[in-house]
């Protein structure tokens, strides 16, 4: 079998400088990531702030008393009040019994004689 060498084919001056000194490539990443880091923590604080001036917003609508006689939607009342509207709607009627049925509906140990 045949052996394999280990150079490249096209050996460039930037492959021979980062095998020599590995520095040259890792300094360089590991500032970016330091950098990346702080940059996005001011764009986190901003969107931050921004939230925070959106619940202070509210609570001035609240200081003026705008929302006082509006009154929370809740789906569940809504319903109970619905259902309660439905139940009131019809009146029990008494209606005739078949003939040879007892008034409490239990039915006859005999069977009824023919005509």
């Amino acid at each position: 079998m045949a052996i394999f060498s280990s150079k490249p084919l096209n050996a460039t001056s930037l492959n021979k400088t980062i095998k020599k000194h590995p520095s040259v490539f890792g300094i360089p990443f590991l500032l970016l990531m330091v950098a990346a880091s702080y940059g996005l923590s001011t764009i986190t604080q901003t969107r931050y702030d921004l939230h925070d001036q959106k619940v202070k917003q509210l609570t001035k609508e609240q200081e003026l008393k705008l929302n006082k006689n509006r009154k929370k939607f809740d789906i569940r009342e809504e319903y109970f009040r619905l259902s309660a509207a439905a139940n009131e709607d019809w009146e029990p009627k008494r209606i005739q019994r078949p003939k040879g049925l007892p008034e409490w509906g239990v039915p006859p140990t005999e069977p009824p004689s023919p005509p």
